[in-house]
């Protein structure tokens, strides 16, 4: 018996490892970022506020516990989601979080600010197919290359107004970027309807529509300008 219960402590230490290396904000910014398309250690370090040393023991983190896998091209190591299955326990675990812990809302609202109205999936999806609603993309180009809702056109936020004039005046438009914490869509919707246009946020973001199998497209990205690696 006492082998079978170091045995069992071994088992369930090494799915700690997995909670271990989740148990961190900056890693879990990370990942929050390679949600939305591969990227190198300096643009996700330059992306989410840290020095190239730092993202990179993070990232080695959480590639030891195999959350993340790398492809190598020329001096640029680029990492990316090892699979499905670990986007899908990111956001479970952002979702626990939010309806668990009180911190978690009070937190998002003082980062987003006041809520604006939102539209959930499956009514976005009906109105696609009516064709009486625009979808744009207001995360940054590279990131809407690398996968985006079908249909959306790419209106990064820093664009959204000299490019208003390409919406149609007569059609609600649909703001999405990286998730429900996202900054960017709350914002575009907000400047939508200063200009007078009718505007809601889709509730939440580009991964959940992906995970849940709905229409995508992707296409071939360069990868971020030294602009776009500060978003």
């Amino acid at each position: 018996m006492a082998a079978s219960r170091e045995l069992k402590d071994e088992l369930f230490d090494a799915l700690a490892d997995v909670a271990r290396a989740l148990g961190s904000g900056p890693r879990l910014a990370l990942l929050d970022l390679l949600a939305q398309g591969e990227r190198s250690v300096e643009d996700l370090a330059t992306a989410a506020g840290l020095s190239v040393a730092n993202a990179s023991r993070h990232l080695q983190v959480l590639r030891r516990a195999g959350l993340v896998s790398t492809r190598r091209e020329g001096s640029r190591v680029h990492y990316r989601p090892a699979g499905d299955d670990v986007l899908a326990l990111w956001l479970s675990l952002r979702a626990v979080a939010a309806e668990r812990v009180g911190d978690v809302e009070r937190a998002a609202r003082e980062y987003l600010g006041d809520e604006v109205e939102a539209i959930g999936r499956a009514e976005l999806v009906s109105r696609l197919g009516s064709g009486d609603v625009v979808v744009v993309d207001v995360r940054p180009r590279f990131e809407f290359s690398a996968g985006h809702i079908q249909g959306a056109r790419s209106v990064p936020l820093d664009e959204l107004e000299a490019r208003l004039a390409e919406l149609p005046a007569d059609t609600e438009v649909v703001a999405y970027c990286r998730g429900p914490y996202c900054v960017y869509a709350h914002e575009a919707v907000r400047r939508l309807r200063a200009a007078g246009r009718r505007a809601r946020r889709l509730e939440d973001g580009w991964p959940e529509w992906r995970l849940a199998g709905l229409p995508h497209d992707a296409e071939l990205a360069d990868g971020p300008s030294a602009k776009e690696r500060t978003a």
